[in-house]
């Protein structure tokens, strides 16, 4: 049994990626993962950089990958750009997977 996950994914205002952490909540519950997803604004990373074992960003934000490294401050972190084709449909089943494959 792996410890629960803190998830953190950010959009611009985090409403979109709100819906999405809801969606990604119940799928991790159908699947009996224990997660917990919180989503913010993308202002709001430094607040929970230390708390969190993934950061997810939304496609539209890819610019700010750049900006990551210094939030993380050397930590291995893993950053995770979500793909378009799932993020558009807020498909949390796909959005989950895609963690998982990351993280492995």
């Amino acid at each position: 049994m792996m410890k629960k996950l803190n998830i953190l994914l950010v959009c611009g205002s985090g409403a979109s990626s709100g819906f999405m952490a809801a969606n990604m909540r119940k799928a991790a519950k159908v699947q009996e993962i224990e997660m917990e997803i919180r989503a913010r604004s993308e202002s709001e990373i430094e607040n929970y950089i230390d708390e969190i074992d993934a950061l997810m960003v939304g496609p539209h934000l890819s610019y700010i990958l750049d900006d990551i490294d210094s939030y993380t401050e050397g930590r291995e972190l893993p950053v995770i750009l979500m793909r378009p084709d799932y993020y558009s449909k807020l498909d949390g089943q796909k959005a989950i997977e895609h963690l998982l494959e990351e993280m492995n």
